[in-house]
């Protein structure tokens, strides 16, 4: 099947028995309306047609673990459309989390070497890579608001314009100017929530410490909670929710 989807050009819809076993898997996307858990379906079948999957070091990507990525990279773009996903063809998924080679230059012009632990990455004009054991997770870590697959493709969302500066291509500069106040004012504030925590044992806050690295990193850790968990993601960033419904849910859809 899922080879059959990647070459009919208008591609078969997904079956039945893969669909409902994604909707149990993943609880915020059942909880979706009628009405948009046919979009979502509809859309997923096109990304599987459209997209390679390429499973690292032999795994196997199974029908089922297509379906579960593809139906989760289009809920950002349920309303947006795929064309937001057109930079990019491959999607690579590890059976577990990456150890990656960076390197990376100081102000003195020296040269540093080191290992980063990777659950994913997106990469601007490239393929976007997963840890096939987070995307499970996603579905059982609803009350945390965590999701890889929907923050990964947040990332993708954010570089079209080429700057992964937290703020997605919007149509005006003042449209601009106000998604960068409101986006900044949040993130200061959770990431000084998050250095409390951390240095003087106040609260730690709801989302993952991680967004408070930087501006598009707490863009994509937004947007997991905004799709998975909306109840709190609106009781802890009531600022943010109708910016980013606006963008999301454009007027008239």
């Amino acid at each position: 099947m899922f080879g059959l989807l990647r070459t009919w050009r208008r591609p078969p819809p997904i079956p039945d028995d893969l669909w409902r076993g994604v909707l149990r898997s993943y609880p915020f996307l059942a909880a979706r309306s009628e009405d948009e858990r046919a979009r979502l379906r509809e859309l997923s079948a096109r990304f599987l047609r459209d997209k390679q999957f390429h499973g690292a070091r032999g795994l196997e990507i199974t029908d089922a673990m297509a379906v579960s990525i593809a139906a989760q990279a289009v809920l950002p773009v349920l309303h947006l459309g795929l064309s937001w996903y057109d930079d990019f063809v491959t999607v690579v998924v590890h059976a577990g989390e990456v150890l990656a080679r960076r390197t990376a230059t100081d102000a003195a012009g020296v040269v540093h070497q080191y290992a980063e632990v990777l659950a994913g990455e997106a990469m601007d004009g490239g393929p976007v890579m997963l840890s096939w054991s987070e995307v499970q997770a996603g579905g059982a870590r609803v009350a945390e608001g965590y999701n890889l697959v929907i923050h990964e493709f947040a990332h993708k969302l954010d570089m079209r314009d080429g700057v992964a500066d937290g703020c997605p291509p919007l149509p005006s500069r003042r449209g601009r100017a106000e998604w960068t106040a409101r986006m900044q004012q949040a993130y200061e504030g959770f990431r000084e929530q998050v250095i409390l925590a951390e240095r003087f044992g106040a609260e730690a806050p709801w989302l993952n410490a991680y967004g408070a690295t930087d501006i598009g990193e707490f863009f994509a850790v937004a947007c997991e909670a905004y799709f998975v968990n909306r109840v709190r993601f609106e009781h802890e960033f009531p600022g943010l929710m109708p910016l980013l419904d606006g963008f999301f849910v454009p007027p008239g859809r």
